[in-house]
């Protein structure tokens, strides 16, 4: 065996810590439940997989009369299945700006033909609820049929207050439906379909769910059904009424993914086994603990939370600002290869601008400790100054509860 093979064959003790804000790490007990062998279709026991992840995400989502509909598809392949759904070509949806993940929301839906009105976008802040309120007065012909809106942009970490735009829309005297991304919040953020008054809820099952990428979902009530029926948009895989059956290969259009089903209901399970109060609550107190460390190193001068409002900093992931020369590229590499902590980059025009911690899901305190300080290592060796107490500030943090 030669050095270089030697090399590659190194191991390295202990595990990687994940703190991308998706993938999230696995859980042992979904790992185990996707190693099952897959079943024939006529099998009565996948009727009840498909079915507990149904009522389960019912159940997460707090909906009762909502229809889910899960595909082979990551959170796009969701959002296209809401767009080919609710979208005839040239017709209008209003996507109000909060950074990336809108944006690409905005521009797929256009791709598929649709019209976009965009409400503006301010770097570091939340979605405007008034400018909503404003472009759907405007639309005194009420061509808008839908509102889609990012609850958390994973992009910047930005979480917006969904009440405040249900309120817009209702103000406004509107007729649209109100669409809401909740791949990055559900399961780490309250959320509840019916009592906000949405129509219509896209997810996905790699962050908040604790399952690999590959299963996206959408959650639709029956005012979004009526509109879907009425839409001429040629559509097959992504429709509806198609998948609205009580056969599994109706439900998938073809064979399930049996394996993520598997997995889902595995984890849906220990969802409900912690508690999804509780799980809400462990969110919220590991936010604190990062953002208390962020607030510490950013008394250094390099770095700085990219969210500029507090209350709508996220329970999911953290975004930090560099200050320009600093390369996050390269604190990423280190913090991943010398100190076994992977966390992610900027996305879209925030790429060579932050780093992000993800910090949802399968996570405890001790976790998020060992994330943090990784981290800080790697700024240090990467000559970037964190200022004094970043460490200790989120172990109080963890300490006070």
């Amino acid at each position: 065996m030669n050095s270089d093979t030697m090399n590659q064959a190194k191991r390295i003790p202990g595990h990687r810590f994940l703190h991308s804000p998706g993938p999230t790490r696995v859980p042992d007990e979904v790992v185990h439940a996707m190693s099952r062998q897959p079943m024939d279709l006529a099998d009565p026991r996948l009727l009840d997989v498909i079915g507990a992840c149904e009522s389960g995400l019912r159940r997460l989502l707090r909906t009762r009369e909502a229809q889910v509909f899960m595909y082979s598809a990551n959170g796009h392949g969701a959002w296209e299945a809401v767009i080919t759904n609710l979208v005839a070509p040239g017709q209008t949806v209003l996507v109000p700006g909060t950074g990336h993940f809108s944006e690409s929301w905005a521009v797929q839906t256009e791709a598929l033909g649709g019209r976009v009105v965009r409400t503006p976008y301010l770097e570091g802040f939340p979605i405007d609820a008034g400018a909503v309120e404003q472009a759907l007065r405007a639309d005194i012909h009420h061509e808008i049929v839908a509102v889609f809106a990012v609850h958390t942009d994973t992009a910047s970490s930005v979480t917006s207050d969904l009440r405040a735009l249900r309120t817009a829309i209702n103000a406004a005297g509107h007729p649209a439906l109100f669409v809401v991304d909740v791949v990055a919040s559900l399961g780490a953020a309250p959320f509840a379909m019916d009592e906000l008054g949405a129509n219509v809820v896209i997810g996905a099952s790699q962050k908040g769910l604790m399952v690999p990428p590959g299963l996206g979902f959408v959650a639709v009530d029956s005012a979004a059904m009526a509109v879907a029926r009425r839409n001429p948009m040629p559509r097959f895989y992504w429709d509806w009424e198609r998948r609205s059956s009580e056969l599994a290969y109706r439900k998938f259009c073809g064979t399930p993914p049996q394996s993520l089903l598997l997995g889902l209901e595995a984890a849906l399970s220990l969802i409900f086994q912690e508690g999804v109060d509780q799980i809400i609550a462990r969110h919220r107190l590991i936010a604190r603990a990062v953002h208390a460390a962020v607030d510490g190193w950013s008394g250094g001068g390099a770095l700085q939370f990219f969210s500029r409002v507090p209350e709508a900093r996220s329970t999911s992931v953290t975004t930090v600002l560099v200050q320009p020369g600093i390369d996050p590229e390269a604190i990423r590499e280190v913090a991943r290869e010398r100190f076994q902590v992977a966390i992610a980059g900027g996305l879209g025009p925030l790429a060579g601008r932050v780093f992000r911690i993800g910090h949802l899901g399968d996570m405890n305190p001790a976790m998020i400790l060992g994330c943090l300080a990784g981290v800080e290592a790697a700024l240090k060796v990467q000559g970037v100054s964190p200022g004094r107490g970043g460490m200790q500030q989120a172990v109080a943090c963890l300490a006070e509860g």
